[in-house]
């Protein structure tokens, strides 16, 4: 098989594709025939060593994907040979032509789902939804505040927050990746390269500040929005995709009782693979029902990957970046 190797900590530009043979299958995997992957900002950081996740080398990085099961060990029940599925990866390996996983790991597609949309579902939708619901506890009539919010999981977080009844305030640097948002379903735009997200969020809310924040992004976005928490706010971290980790000063957390909350939807796959794998049939179960529309921006062959990240990281795409094999 084809396969994207990381031979040590590099930029994406140093990542090679090399042919190598299929690794065996375990009881309990399942061997997929790749069809597409989604490129992640965890991809680069991973590939660096800069996450929390450190395969040994050589590694293919690759979080999500949608393939077809091609094999199947003994012990694997509920799948067939032939079925369609989309695939976590919690340890990398998805930007190959195969992808060897755990039955625990997988879950069907709809027949009138395509590869590519499935490809961009997983770790956006997923990690919307855990946020949301099982970090945020999201409630109706609430205010959610979306920073990053035309980038791939900042989409998933403003539908998902619609779906559970939430106003929406949604948070970019463009007019453009705005309008995105807004096709999305968001109520309030707010472009953070010309207006404080500070003041903006307080004029929307009558001076009352947002419920929840879900913030992949970090730096001088959060900092803004920290000044706009309503009373027990909570303050989801989601990512630093802005290059400048979050800095929370206690008194703030403090003076309103806010909340803090972490959220790694990867590492809850690996402790509790079927809270994610619920979430995920709940999240197609919505998409079936017209209320989710997976943005992909650009598509890229697998040997093009290194170009794929680059694409990611200029922040210049709004929604998924996919690779295809």
């Amino acid at each position: 098989m084809r396969a994207i190797i990381c031979r040590n900590w590099c930029s994406p530009d140093d990542l090679c594709l090399a042919d190598l043979p299929s690794p065996s299958l375990a009881p309990d995997q399942v061997r997929l025939r790749v069809n597409a992957v989604g490129i992640n900002f965890a991809d680069t950081l991973m590939v660096a060593g800069k996450y929390q996740v450190k395969p040994s080398f050589p590694f293919s990085p690759g979080l999500e994907c949608s393939g077809e099961i091609v094999e199947m060990g003994p012990d694997v029940v509920g799948f067939k040979i032939g079925q369609r599925v989309m695939a976590i990866s919690r340890f990398g390996g998805a930007y190959a032509e195969e992808l060897i996983t755990t039955h625990d790991y997988i879950v069907p597609i709809p027949d009138e789902m395509d590869f590519i949309t499935a490809a961009s579902f997983p770790v956006a939708y997923g990690t919307a939804h855990f946020s949301l619901t099982h970090r945020g506890q999201l409630q109706a009539g609430e205010i959610l505040l979306v920073t990053g919010a035309a980038g791939g999981v900042g989409l998933a977080a403003i539908e998902v927050g619609k779906q559970l009844g939430a106003m929406v305030i949604a948070a970019a640097g463009s007019k453009e990746k705005l309008a995105i948002a807004k096709s999305h379903g968001a109520d309030h735009l707010i472009n953070y390269a010309k207006e404080s997200i500070c003041t903006r969020v307080k004029e929307i809310t009558n001076g009352s500040g947002f419920d929840v924040l879900f913030d992949p992004v970090g730096g001088g976005a959060f900092e803004q929005s920290l000044r706009a928490t309503n009373w027990q706010a909570r303050l989801l971290i989601v990512g630093f995709a802005g290059g400048r980790i979050q800095q929370v000063p206690a008194n703030h957390v403090l003076v309103k009782n806010v909340s803090v909350i972490g959220v790694v939807w990867g590492a809850q796959a690996a402790r509790e693979p079927i809270v994610v794998t619920r979430g995920l049939n709940q999240l197609l179960t919505w998409w079936q029902a017209g209320r989710l529309k997976p943005h992909v921006a650009k598509t890229f062959p697998l040997e093009e990957a290194p170009a794929a990240m680059k694409a990611l990281l200029s922040r210049a795409y709004p929604g998924k970046i996919i690779l295809t094999c």
